[in-house]
């Protein structure tokens, strides 16, 4: 199959997802096509199999924003048409999906059809979607897609809820490569470099947006340092970053957090560590956490979105309220405190993330595009 991949190129869930998937199905003989305005931070090599096509936006003195949806689905069709493209899978239905619309209608003038399918990865659905002023668009974009699909049962809910929507959604899971994981006994999980012996090591990885929450993350490690030794690692760059430093200041623990910024090597850091936090607002799948429990780390979460899902209370970790971060270390100390009820949940969290391998969800993928492809032909 010939499959362009439309995603923002960035360190987020969707964008991780959408450039796995793609080179997953490189690896397994498809073409794939990435079109973006920059090359996806997970796309590590190019080959004959992966390309990369680059958007550009001109400037243009009367516009006030630049017009990326216009450029992107000019892009779309020089693309489809040059390689001979089957399918465009866009991530996001704001701007992509509304794109690929304009790319397959300038398409179809020129004789050539072409199937989109959408994936919809949550922001786009309960932050931008219920704007009033994109909810339009966002409805528009999914009932006009070929297929859509969902990365939770949460987000499905949402999405029929917020919108009038007259198309079937299909959910189909967030994944895991567990070839990016090392074994626990490593020699790359050297945690000594990390902490001291008879400390614990606390893991929070995210874009450091308010949605994220992660000023309860320098509250809840507040409180379970008081009675466990800890360090606390923060993963990720955003616009919480500055007032995360001074909290910590604050609270005098700033000695005990280290700030990482991005990182290609998340996995590497999560083998080091024995505890994640995720004290989201919401979360339409969790990727994060998903991603923390397949290098063996229980997950304390908020009980949002798509966070039951793969967070299972008591047993992969702990689900809160949002916003109680006295449960939150309640129940970090709990895990915490005996080692061996830590490996316990360690186990169960590595057991549960290998239900949402790629190798078990990527099959699901393959199948929505056979069945577009047959029904263009």
């Amino acid at each position: 199959m010939k499959i362009g991949i439309v995603c923002y190129p960035t360190f987020g869930g969707s964008g991780v997802v959408a450039t796995e998937l793609g080179m997953a199905l490189a690896q397994r003989g498809h073409h794939v096509h990435f079109i973006t305005y920059k090359q996806p931070v997970r796309l590590d090599f190019i080959s004959n199999d992966i390309h990369f096509h680059e958007v550009f936006v001109e400037e243009y003195p009367l516009f006030q924003f630049q017009p990326y949806e216009l450029a992107l689905s000019s892009k779309m069709v020089e693309v489809v048409e040059m390689y001979n493209l089957e399918i465009l899978h866009v991530h996001y239905a704001i701007p992509h999906a509304y794109a690929a619309y304009m790319a397959k209608q300038m398409l179809k003038e020129k004789g050539i059809e072409l199937k989109v399918v959408t994936t919809l990865h949550g922001t786009d659905i309960t932050l931008v979607g219920s704007h009033p002023n994109y909810k339009t668009a966002v409805e528009f974009s999914i009932n006009n897609s070929d297929v859509v699909t969902t990365v939770s049962e949460s987000l499905k809910n949402d999405t029929l809820r917020l919108f009038n929507i007259t198309k079937d959604i299909r959910v189909i899971h967030n994944f895991i490569d567990f070839e990016q994981y090392p074994e626990i006994d490593s020699e790359e999980c050297q945690r000594d470099t990390i902490a001291n012996e008879n400390e614990r090591i606390i893991i929070h990885v995210s874009n450091l947006r308010p949605v994220k929450r992660a000023a309860d993350v320098i509250d809840t490690f507040n409180k379970i340092q008081k009675e466990i030794p800890s360090k606390l690692l923060i993963v990720g760059e955003g616009p919480d970053r500055e007032n995360l430093e001074s909290l910590a200041k604050e609270l005098g623990i700033l000695e005990k957090v280290l700030f990482m910024g991005n990182s290609n090597e998340v996995n590497k850091l999560l083998c080091y560590s024995d505890l994640f936090l995720l004290p989201s607002q919401t979360e339409s799948f969790g990727l994060a956490a998903l991603e923390a429990m397949a290098a063996r780390t229980p997950v304390i979460s908020t009980n949002s979105g798509g966070l039951p899902e793969v967070n299972l209370h008591g047993v992969t970790g702990f689900l809160s309220n949002v916003g109680d971060t006295d449960d939150m270390a309640k129940n970090g100390i709990y895990i915490l405190s005996d080692l061996d009820r830590l490996d316990e949940f360690k186990q169960n969290a590595l057991k549960q993330a290998k239900q949402f391998s790629l190798k078990s969800i990527l099959p699901f993928y393959k199948e929505v595009y056979r069945e577009v492809i047959a029904d263009c032909c």
